[in-house]
Order: structure tokens, then C-alpha cells, then sequence
């Protein structure tokens, strides 16, 4: 009498189970990572040179001294709240990069506040720079246009994380 191989089961559950359809970070997939590249490429540069230069002592003093022709209470608050988000957005980036090629399933949601992070923070900034005249006067539309371009990216990128067939059979570890 002959035994039916016990091992059928067991090597059945082992067995990689490999998700139908798309996967991997090809496709759509590619500007995502072209786009956290450039975002964190574009932090370090612009906390090199926007923020270490205003906190050159003299220029932190004229925009911050009550006495200076361009002092607005706003500038302090204003200038501390965009380097603190984009030191801890710099980290955030990293962290969102590591989880994108690591495959976390976590990484949709990372992506959804990485895009309405974006958006909230670029509105709030616009609004307390409205409030300095001398702020105001400057803006040459390119704040609005970023506004703008960051909502395109909400409107495109968060449903294709929530829905897309790739993105639901690459990000599962």
C-alpha cells in the first residue's frame, strides 16, 4: 500500500504567493520615485541656501529687529515654522525613500500625507506671508503657482495610491 506524500500541504503554504497582475516599481511607479528624489534634492538645497542665509545674524536682525524698516512680528514665527517643516520634511523624505524601496505596506499611506502635507503646508505658508506687506509686495504668483501645482499632485497621485492595482501588489511587506 502506497501513502499519499504528506508534503503536498506543507509545500503549498510555503509556496511565495505572487500577487495576479502588475507589481513592482515600474510603471506610474517611476515618476513617484524620480519626484521623491527631486523633493529631497530640493530640500537640501533650499535649507543650504534660504535658510542658513536668513540666519545669518544680519539678516535675521534687519527682518527681526523692531527698529529695521522691514520688520513685521510675523517674520520670526514665519521663518523658524519653514525651517523646522522642512528639517523635519527632509526626514520624512528619507524616511518615505527607505519605505518605497524596502516595499513597506505602509508606503500608500506615506505618500498620501507626503502630497497633503505638501498642499497644507504651502497654503499656510502663503497665508502668513500674505499678512507681511513687504512679503505681499514681493510675490510674483510663483507661491499661488506651487499652491497650484501641489494640488495638480494631490489630484493625480492620492487616488492612484488608494486605487492602483501596482501600487496594492508592490507595497505588501
Amino acid at each position: 500500500m502506497q501513502q499519499e506524500p504528506l508534503q503536498e500541504p506543507f509545500q503549498e503554504s510555503m509556496r511565495e504567493h505572487r500577487p495576479l497582475g502588475v507589481s513592482g516599481l515600474g510603471g506610474w511607479l517611476i515618476l513617484i520615485q524620480i519626484g521623491l528624489w527631486f523633493t529631497l534634492i530640493m530640500l537640501l538645497v533650499q535649507i543650504n541656501q534660504s535658510m542658513l542665509t536668513i540666519f545669518n545674524t544680519e539678516t535675521w536682525e534687519v527682518l527681526t529687529a523692531k527698529d529695521s524698516g522691514l520688520y513685521h512680528p510675523l517674520w520670526a514665527p514665519v521663518i523658524i515654522f519653514e525651517t523646522v517643516f522642512n528639517l523635519m520634511f527632509l526626514v520624512f523624505t528619507v524616511y518615505v525613500i527607505v519605505a518605497f524601496y524596502r516595499k513597506k505596506a505602509i508606503l500608500p499611506r506615506l505618500m498620501i500625507i507626503f502630497y497633503s502635507l505638501s498642499l497644507g503646508v504651502g497654503i499656510v505658508d502663503y497665508l502668513l506671508l500674505y499678512q507681511i506687506p513687504i512679503a505681499r509686495e514681493l510675490e510674483d504668483g510663483s507661491s499661488v503657482r506651487d499652491i497650484a501645482r501641489s494640488a495638480i499632485a494631490c489630484a493625480i497621485w492620492i487616488p492612484y495610491f488608494i486605487k492602483s492595482e501596482r501600487v496594492q501588489n508592490t507595497f505588501v511587506r
